[in-house]
């Protein structure tokens, strides 16, 4: 580990305001936090910017749930990230997506046209940096103007926390995530 989470002695007024919009007050110390919080939170002022867009992509976008939980299960087996692909099975879950689809999303197959087309934007995205015109063509005749925006700023948005986790060393927060098996 890089950087650990922050200590709870040097949790100040910065780091509750910095959390203030995602996480209620009961949650605001290293253990209600996570790992990943815990550690953004070592710049309060780069986490109290990015969580509001953040909790956009998670709790705000247009992209239906499920849609968004393989985009970011194929990032974050692309990416080789441990922690998200241990969050995100759990949202993936409660998403209503099966362990199976959940695994199959990480190698990006999918038994559905929709899902196989965003799980292949979510490689063409991380490969290229782009979408092809036949996969964007593809994907608009399911998802509107707003929705293919979220997804693409959800592939890249959990490209850069991949990035980030990887780099800092955050470990996945076992004890923080619902039951399933492992």
């Amino acid at each position: 580990m890089r950087l650990s989470p922050l200590p709870a002695d040097q949790w100040d007024d910065a780091v509750n305001a910095a959390l203030a919009g995602m996480l209620p007050r009961q949650r605001r110390n290293p253990q209600g936090a996570g790992n990943a919080l815990a550690t953004m939170v070592r710049n309060p002022e780069l986490t109290r910017t990015f969580l509001p867009f953040n909790a956009h992509l998670l709790f705000g976008s247009t992209l239906p749930a499920r849609l968004r939980e393989l985009a970011v299960l194929r990032v974050a087996a692309l990416c080789k990230c441990p922690y998200e692909v241990e969050h995100h099975t759990g949202m993936g879950l409660a998403a209503g997506l099966t362990l199976e689809e959940i695994a199959d999303a990480q190698e990006g197959v999918a038994h559905d046209d929709l899902d196989r087309l965003v799980l292949a934007a979510a490689t063409e995205l991380d490969r290229e940096s782009t979408l092809s015109d036949s996969t964007w063509s593809a994907l608009a005749e399911h998802l509107d103007e707003r929705q293919l925006i979220d997804l693409v700023f959800t592939v890249g948005t959990y490209a850069t926390l991949a990035m980030a986790f990887n780099t800092f060393g955050i470990e996945p927060d076992r004890e923080l995530q619902p039951e399933y098996e492992r």
